[in-house]
C-alpha cells in the first residue's frame, strides 16, 4: 500500500494523470456535460483540442520544473527507461510502437477524406436560355413537349417505358425512386422521381435539358458535387427523350409545372 501511495504521489505519474484527464475532459466532457446542464454545445475541432492539450502540457512541465527536487523525481522514470539494463525489452517495444504510432497519425493526417463541399450546391440550378440539340437550337423558355399534340399517347408511353428500362433503371431503379443497382455508388445519389422535390417542381423543358446534357452540362452552381448523370444527347433522339419524360410523369403521378404557372409565380 505504501508503494502504491508513493507511486500515486510521484510527480511523473501525477503529470500523466493530469494529461490523460485533460484529454478526456476536452475530448468528451465539453460535448456531453453541457447538455446535461441545459447548455448548448458543439464538438471541439481536433486542431483546437491539440492546441488546448499543448497548453496543458506546458503548464504541467512548468509546474514539475519549478522545484528542483520535484524535477529530479519527475525525470527518474525516464532516466531508468533509457539506461537501466532491466528495461531493455521495454525500450525495444517502445522503439517499435512509437514510430508506428507516429506513422499512423501522419498517414491519417495526410490521407484525403471525403467531406462536405466548400460551397453550397444548387439542386436545381437555373437552366440556360437556349441549348443546341444535335445541331438544332432549342429555346427552353416556353418550350412544350411536342408529343402532347401528336401521335398516340399510349404509343409514346410505351416508347418512354422502353427507353427508361434500357437506359435508366440501373441508376434510378425500376420504381423510379433512385434505388437502382448502381445508384448507391454515386454522390450525390440519382434523383428520386417519386419525391416531390424533383420533377414535380420542374417543367418538361427543364427535364429535357437535364437528360440531354446530363452532369457535364450543369452550370457552375450545380458544382462541386456534379451529377453522375451522363449526357444522353448522343444516344437518344429528341422524341425518345420527350417520350421518357411523359413516362416519368405518368408513372409517378406528378404533373409538370407549366410555363403559365411559372410566369405567374415570377410576376407575383
Amino acid at each position: 500500500m505504501s508503494e502504491a501511495r508513493r507511486q500515486v504521489g510521484h510527480p511523473f505519474w501525477q503529470a500523466v494523470v493530469l494529461l490523460v484527464g485533460a484529454y478526456v475532459l476536452l475530448r468528451y466532457g465539453l460535448v456531453h456535460l453541457p447538455p446535461l446542464l441545459g447548455v448548448a454545445s458543439a464538438p471541439v475541432p481536433r486542431s483546437v483540442l491539440w492546441q488546448y492539450m499543448l497548453t496543458v502540457l506546458v503548464g504541467v512541465l512548468l509546474y514539475v520544473s519549478a522545484d528542483e527536487e520535484r524535477w529530479r523525481r519527475f525525470r527518474e522514470p525516464l532516466h531508468l527507461l533509457l539506461v537501466d539494463p532491466g528495461k531493455r525489452p521495454l525500450r525495444l517495444t517502445l522503439g517499435v510502437l512509437v514510430p508506428l504510432a507516429v506513422g499512423l497519425l501522419t498517414y491519417r493526417g495526410m490521407s484525403a477524406a471525403a467531406g462536405a463541399p466548400p460551397s453550397l450546391r444548387s439542386v436545381h440550378p437555373a437552366p440556360p436560355g437556349q441549348i443546341t440539340f444535335r445541331g438544332e437550337t432549342l429555346r427552353l423558355e416556353g418550350l412544350e413537349n411536342p408529343l402532347h399534340h401528336s401521335g398516340s399517347h399510349e404509343t409514346h408511353l410505351a416508347d418512354g417505358a422502353r427507353v427508361y428500362v434500357q437506359n435508366c433503371v440501373p441508376c434510378h431503379g425500376d420504381r423510379l425512386d433512385g434505388e437502382g443497382h448502381y445508384g448507391h455508388a454515386f454522390n450525390p445519389l440519382p434523383a428520386d422521381f417519386t419525391s416531390n422535390g424533383t420533377i414535380a417542381q420542374l417543367t418538361e423543358s427543364y427535364v429535357f435539358w437535364r437528360i440531354a446534357k446530363g452532369g457535364p452540362g450543369l452550370p457552375k452552381e450545380g458544382a462541386p458535387w456534379n451529377s453522375a448523370m451522363p449526357a444522353w444527347e448522343p444516344f437518344l433522339t429528341a422524341d425518345e427523350i420527350w417520350a421518357v419524360i411523359l413516362y416519368l410523369y405518368e408513372q409517378t403521378g406528378w404533373t409538370p409545372r407549366t410555363w403559365e404557372a411559372t410566369e405567374a409565380v415570377g410576376g407575383s
